[in-house]
């Protein structure tokens, strides 16, 4: 008993974090429309790009909300726990910083 408990909330964890990972990716796939970059690593780059770009959504809609207010229902739009437009917002971000260093570096 004990141990399909244990193992059903692991494969609650791990399917919740493929989503997440799914999240991210798409969010990261939005971003390269916005700002037509090539991603460094490809899938994998993508995906990081992603979730450092849901964070950075995060952590500014949050900072927004509280010292503007900010309150429009649109941005409040979640799949399973991730805001999407601020994911998207974020990721662009991301992937703006992160070619633009890279172009540098070179």
């Amino acid at each position: 008993m004990l141990l399909q408990w244990l193992t059903q909330g692991v494969t609650v964890d791990i399917a919740r974090l493929v989503v997440h990972l799914i999240i991210a990716a798409f969010c990261a796939g939005i971003a390269t429309i916005l700002i037509p970059r090539r991603v460094p690593g490809k899938l994998f780059g993508l995906v990081l790009i992603g979730l450092a770009g849901v964070w950075v959504g995060d952590w500014a809609f949050l900072l927004l909300s509280q010292q503007f207010g900010l309150v429009m229902p649109v941005l409040h739009t979640q799949v399973q726990g991730v805001l999407v437009i601020p994911a998207i917002v974020g990721s662009t971000i991301v992937l703006y910083l992160v070619t633009t260093v890279l172009r540098w570096a070179q």
